[in-house]
């Protein structure tokens, strides 16, 4: 086993040991996980667009058929060169699938796994660290460092500098997941461009953002089962003056939409489109699979219901929002299986 320590995983995946074949990256920083297989697929393929070096599978189907993945990783790809194959882990578990990859290790393929939270026990992360061929990398929440590095690095190449009263301020609205955070450094890097210099005003501008920010991630972490996040997340929306009905509501228009996605998927239906407004990317397409029309249908009405609550009692209206989504991040630990 390789258990890379996060302060050492970017240096690591610039060179990573020849032996390691399966590189399993999960954590809460969805962004961090996908910007880091996406890094991992463009080291091992020449053309991550040739569908003869690069494919794409899911956990589930995995899961229904464990010795595709052998057959995938051992395809000789049509022109010669390297394949990848990168694995979104779901509900069900394909460690069967992957044992015999982890046996018999595949020189010329790279497996890329992509998951969520996955704890200590999960069989999924077990399998991968008793394996010498296996790397496993957890992407949490980036560090007061690691941001800092990162607002560094992108606004020197915009050719910006900035305050350190500015920097204080932005390090402190950004972070709770990666993708999202170079989202809301590009928009500072467009504004601020031609100015040479950020200041607070600038990053003023953006803190309506990054509260709305504050807001996605309390939502995420209830709907994924993340107490910790959940509270995190709405403590700072709190702080910063934010408005329960905008906490309550968001999570009901997220609810609203997955039950919608839900139905689509459980009825085989194409995607009606209607909730696209409210997608979150990855976080999203986990939460439909995670949750049941039916468990959905309950949320919905549960939260519908907090919200009147909180309107008619103005007073306790931030207890009965975190209290209600409590419940919806209950509901989303019974809801989800460990891959």
């Amino acid at each position: 086993m390789v258990a890379v320590k996060a302060s050492e995983a970017d240096r690591f995946l610039k060179r990573p040991p020849a032996k390691i074949v399966v590189y399993l990256l999960f954590g809460a920083n969805a962004g961090l996980v996908s910007e880091r297989v996406q890094k991992i697929i463009a080291l091992s393929v020449d053309d991550p667009k040739d569908p003869f070096q690069f494919l794409r599978l899911n956990g589930d189907d995995l899961a229904a058929d464990p010795l595709r993945l052998a057959d995938e990783a051992n395809t000789v790809p049509l022109f010669g060169g390297r394949r990848a194959i990168s694995i979104e882990a779901q509900a069900k578990s394909f460690v069967a699938a992957l044992e015999p990859v982890l046996g018999v290790s595949p020189g010329e393929c790279t497996i890329v796994i992509e998951a969520g939270a996955l704890k200590r026990d999960a069989p999924l992360r077990r399998l991968c660290e008793a394996s010498p061929h296996a790397a496993v990398i957890e992407c949490n929440q980036d560090s007061a460092k690691e941001l800092d590095d990162l607002v560094d690095a992108e606004l020197g190449a915009a050719n910006l500098e900035i305050d350190a009263d500015a920097k204080a301020l932005l390090v402190s609205l950004l972070g709770e997941d990666r993708l999202t955070t170079r989202s809301e450094l590009a928009k500072l890097v467009l504004y601020a461009h031609g100015a040479g210099r950020v200041t607070v005003e600038h990053v003023d501008t953006i803190i309506a953002a990054a509260s709305s920010l504050a807001v996605d991630a309390a939502v995420n972490g209830a709907f994924e089962g993340d107490f910790a996040a959940l509270e995190e997340s709405a403590k700072r929306v709190f702080s910063e003056g934010g408005d329960y009905n905008l906490l309550l509501g968001t999570a009901l228009r997220h609810a609203t939409a997955l039950h919608r996605a839900r139905l689509d998927a459980e009825s085989g239906r194409p995607e009606s489109g209607g909730y696209g407004a409210f997608r979150r990317g990855a976080s999203f397409d986990r939460h439909v699979r995670a949750w049941t029309s039916e468990k959905l249908a309950r949320t919905i009405a549960s939260l519908g219901q907090a919200v009147a609550k909180a309107r008619r009692e103005p007073g306790l209206a931030p207890m009965i929002a975190l209290r209600a989504l409590w419940a919806v991040a209950l509901a989303a630990k019974k809801a989800t299986l460990s891959a």
